[in-house]
């Protein structure tokens, strides 16, 4: 009896060990489960898995006859701002220095510079209702590169370089799974000697996991004590970015605009430049866009040009947006307008023989800003192809005027023109129209963006007469008028009225009273312009531009003189 119940005691005893023991394996055992990839990640036979500098996206991308498609809108976010989506139309433009390609939707044949050329792929598709871009196309006009693995569909796409990447390899082999757990579901095993990136390593994975992306483009979770130590390497580009020459002169700029109202007013250019000293360049407001459908008005004369020739100094036509009557959205987002505008540019240039085109448009909003930069694009090959310099009238950056893309301008532009000047503008309130340290703002922050040598500050000649009275309602009204620098000083005169230097502004000022207004004016004479020009040149700047011709004063040119000869001017 006692025999029998030790046996059963340790048959017991044996049960329990081995219950216990298979509770202990199916706990601290690695799971051996595999779960396949189409599984894990969810996708279509025809659906591409994205996974951009290491990480997954949320975006998925098509494989189509065997070329991998991705949403235009990603593409231009994430890999290259420069493909331009025309809004009326399902057409992308892809501007390089000298040619300008267009991509139709759903076919296969591009235009470059208007010249018909077949790919053998559709470069641009209409899945679903959406566009999107085939990746090699992509590739060939970007800094990517891609890699492509199929069961399940998965692209690897690097498109930021320089930066040092975590990598590892597989010092004993391992199982990459979907989760840090040892219960979690294997994705695939991790052969000895495979490399492997760093996607998280941090202790908050917890189980002595780090997160990593495999060769073939896997990303899941794999014990750490199974990788070799963790090294830096820097991800290096093959790509080579187009070059963007610039016509820039071998003399510093110094560039005067010409208010030309009528035919008339060209006339008396030489008795203009007669009085000035220093000047290189003028540029005559000459265009302005007519209508919608991007044509210009002119005023432009050969005489006048010829006249500016023999006397040493160049031309550059302005164009500018002030038509009240024009939908500037309408001009600069159909590709027809914008064309025919960038045509109509061109061909005034060359029938008259203009060294230069100017575009004056400050009436650019944020809603149509991007078509704005893609004409600025498009006109600069044109320029560029027929030896004009391009240039372009700006305001001071301000964070607020981040869409007009300085960077942009100074890619595709020859010069960026910054006119440090309506600080207070009509309609606001009263102040300096250019104060120093606004000049000096204008010097320091456009070179964030584009090199010295492209950039011009232009300066005023004009100041404003600020009248601070009572409107209607008996609220505040402040009113003011535009004068030269002899006019403002003639006004004074007319009140006995006497400036004195103002430190801040750097600028005389005078206040006094007219009836109940109180009148307030900072004068621009050839003492501030010299304070500005010394801002300017000692910020490294050597290019300037006055607004306008005829409302500066004599003493001036000795002082404008004095600076350009100082910059090296062959003029």
């Amino acid at each position: 009896m006692q025999l029998r119940i030790k046996l059963i005691i340790a048959a017991v005893a044996v049960i329990v060990i081995g219950l216990v023991t298979v509770i202990l394996i199916n706990r601290f055992s690695p799971s051996l489960e595999v779960m396949p990839l189409t599984e894990y990640y969810n996708t279509a036979d025809d659906e591409i898995v994205l996974i951009i500098q290491n990480e997954m996206s949320e975006d998925k991308g098509y494989y189509i006859d065997s070329i991998p498609y991705v949403r235009y809108s990603l593409v231009k976010q994430r890999f290259n701002s420069r493909f331009y989506l025309s809004p009326h139309e399902d057409v992308v433009i892809y501007t390089t220095p000298i040619e300008n390609i267009k991509i139709t939707a759903d076919k296969q044949a591009i235009s470059v510079n208007k010249k018909k050329t077949t790919l053998e792929y559709v470069p641009l598709k209409t899945i679903e209702g959406e566009l999107y871009m085939a990746m090699p196309f992509v590739r060939d006009y970007s800094d990517i590169e891609y890699s492509m693995y199929e069961n399940p569909n998965r692209m690897l796409i690097t498109c930021e370089w320089g930066e040092n990447e975590l990598c590892s390899t597989v010092e004993k082999e391992a199982s990459l799974r979907c989760e840090p757990d040892i219960k979690s579901p294997i994705l695939e095993e991790l052969a000895v000697g495979a490399a492997v990136v760093m996607v998280d390593s941090s202790e908050d994975i917890g189980g002595g996991f780090v997160k990593v992306l495999s060769e073939d483009g896997v990303i899941g979770y794999v014990k750490s004590n199974r990788l070799e130590e963790s090294e830096y390497k820097t991800r290096e580009s093959s790509y080579i970015p187009p070059e963007y020459t610039h016509i820039t002169r071998d003399h510093d700029i110094c560039m005067v605009w010409h208010q030309v109202t009528n035919e008339t007013a060209n006339n008396g250019l030489l008795d203009l430049l007669n009085s000035t000293k220093g000047v290189n360049t003028i540029s005559p407001t000459w265009f302005s866009i007519k209508d919608n459908d991007g044509n210009i008005s002119s005023l432009a004369s050969e005489r006048y040009v010829a006249r500016a020739h023999e006397a040493g100094v160049e031309v550059w036509g302005l164009c500018n947006d002030f038509n009240e009557e024009v939908d500037l959205a309408t001009v600069f987002s159909t590709t027809k307008s914008r064309e025919r505008l960038e045509n109509k540019l061109l061909s005034m240039a060359i029938e008259y023989g203009l060294d230069g085109i100017n575009i004056d448009f400050e009436k650019i909003k944020t809603e149509f800003a991007e078509d704005y930069i893609q004409f600025l694009r498009e006109l600069s090959v044109k320029c560029r192809t027929n030896g004009i310099v391009l240039s372009v009238d700006d305001y001071v950056p301000m964070e607020y005027r981040s869409y007009y893309d300085y960077s942009e301008q100074g890619n595709v532009a020859d010069y960026v023109v910054i006119m440090a000047y309506d600080e207070h503008y009509s309609g606001g309130e009263a102040g300096s129209v250019s104060s120093l340290s606004y000049v000096n703002k204008a010097v320091t922050d456009i070179q964030n963006y584009v090199p010295a040598d492209q950039v011009i500050i232009a300066l005023p000649f004009y100041t404003r007469l600020w009248k601070i009275g009572t409107g209607d309602g008996g609220k505040e009204k402040t009113t003011s008028e535009a004068y030269g620098m002899k006019g403002a000083q003639n006004m004074l005169n007319e009140y006995g009225v006497s400036a004195t230097w103002d430190d801040a502004t750097s600028q005389f000022y005078a206040e006094f009273k007219d009836g109940p207004d109180t009148c307030k004016i900072w004068l621009e004479n050839e003492k501030s312009i010299d304070e500005k020009l010394k801002a300017v040149t000692g910020g490294g700047v050597n290019n300037v531009a006055f607004w306008k011709l005829g409302f500066e004063n004599t003493e001036t040119w000795n002082v404008i003189s004095n600076y350009i000869n100082a910059a090296g001017s062959e003029n």
